[in-house]
């Protein structure tokens, strides 16, 4: 595939239960993190992408005062959401900006401060993703629909709830070499096992966190991607889809059905199959999450997801590492903020940069960032060649 439009930059800052600070500290923080060693400086930046689930902000229309913050005034500026997958979003919309020739270097901005509101008004708008009229006003909560994926997968395949908590155990191990995730100590599948039941057969470590964090990648279009960095990675593929809203309207619960359409995409965009990916970061904001997009994303059949987990193949030193940076379980969910901390990962294995938890030998890159109960995906694959 030609290299048209590069990753060039990417930083975030460490996530966190409360942070203390104001969403345009964090998102310079996170700014100035991905400036670092570019040749490049903030007047070079043409537009930028901001990217916040909204219903969580207590500002109203947060890109500007966020893009007047950081330097940006008197540039374009675009406001995505996309539910958890809003970053994945941005640089969606970044990558279409500089392939129309519209700009050549775009800043994408995604953040979030969940701790502005308590754990039940953070929930009730999680469960607003879901239609207004016919669902969320019945109390559909994420974990209890994901615990409604969980109970279909197990019952379709004999999953079992200590496979579902050996993804924690791996996220657990893997995040403890990450000084950024809220979460950086060991877990046993036993204190998975005995914490508390939140919606049967999910319990407390089988989900992920709340927490306040922001994340930032600039991209460059092929003539300008030198000059910025000798270390660009290069988009290779992008998939989008989305499943009805409705859950009721689904056929199955055990798969996310937008994801195997969103991936296909992608691998046909840049030429390569699942069995070519080196290293993937995928949405696991719950432990069977995790499980179901092994499948979709063709790393394995239908059913034998628990597999590769069991095997050691989805750690840093097995078949097809999956998350070695903790993954949502344990960095936390700052939902504007995810995808973006999730692409900055892979960028930074291509580049080598993830001492204990490298991928060895890593060229190609994937990022699966999925937004509600499913209803829309968002596949990047990034390449260094």
């Amino acid at each position: 595939m030609e290299r048209e439009v590069a990753i060039v930059g990417a930083g975030q800052t460490p996530f966190a239960r409360r942070c203390g600070i104001s969403i345009s500290e964090m998102c310079f923080g996170a700014f100035c993190n991905a400036m670092e060693g570019l040749n490049l400086k903030t007047e070079d930046i043409d537009a930028s992408v901001v990217c916040s689930a909204t219903e969580y902000d207590k500002q109203r229309s947060p890109a500007a005062v966020i893009c007047e913050y950081l330097g940006f005034a008197g540039k374009p500026t675009f406001c995505v959401e996309s539910l958890c997958s809003s970053g994945s979003s941005g640089l969606r919309t970044a990558y279409s900006l500089i392939k129309a020739g519209l700009h050549d270097v775009v800043a994408v901005v995604g953040f979030q401060k969940m701790s502005e509101m308590s754990s039940a008004e953070a929930a009730e708008r999680m469960g607003r993703s879901g239609d207004v009229m016919w669902e969320s006003p019945f109390g559909l909560s994420m974990p209890a629909a994901f615990a409604m994926f969980a109970s279909a997968h197990m019952a379709k395949y004999g999953t079992t709830e200590e496979q579902m908590a050996s993804v924690r155990v791996k996220s657990s191990r893997c995040a403890s070499f990450n000084k950024e995730a809220v979460f950086q100590k060991e877990i046993t599948i036993g204190e998975v096992m005995n914490s508390a039941v939140i919606v049967s057969p999910l319990k407390l470590l089988d989900c992920c966190a709340n927490a306040d964090g922001a994340g930032v990648i600039l991209l460059a279009n092929k003539d300008r991607a030198g000059s910025i960095t000798d270390k660009p990675v290069w988009i290779h593929g992008l998939g989008a889809s989305a499943s009805s809203c409705t859950l009721s309207r689904r056929a199955t619960f055990s798969t996310i059905p937008c994801s195997w359409p969103a991936a296909k995409d992608a691998y046909e965009m840049a030429g390569v199959g699942p069995e070519d990916i080196d290293v993937a970061e995928v949405h696991d904001c719950f432990t069977i999450t995790e499980i179901i997009n092994y499948e979709d994303l063709g790393f394995a059949k239908p059913g034998e997801g628990v597999r590769l987990i069991e095997a050691g193949q989805t750690y840093p030193d097995g078949r097809i590492p999956v998350n070695p940076d903790g993954g949502i379980l344990s960095k936390g969910h700052p939902i504007g903020a995810t995808g973006i901390s999730q692409i900055r990962t892979i960028v930074r294995q291509l580049r080598g940069e993830c001492g204990k938890t490298q991928v060895h030998g890593a060229r190609i890159g994937l990022v699966q960032n999925l937004g509600g109960p499913g209803i829309y995906a968002f596949i990047t694959i990034l390449g260094r060649d």
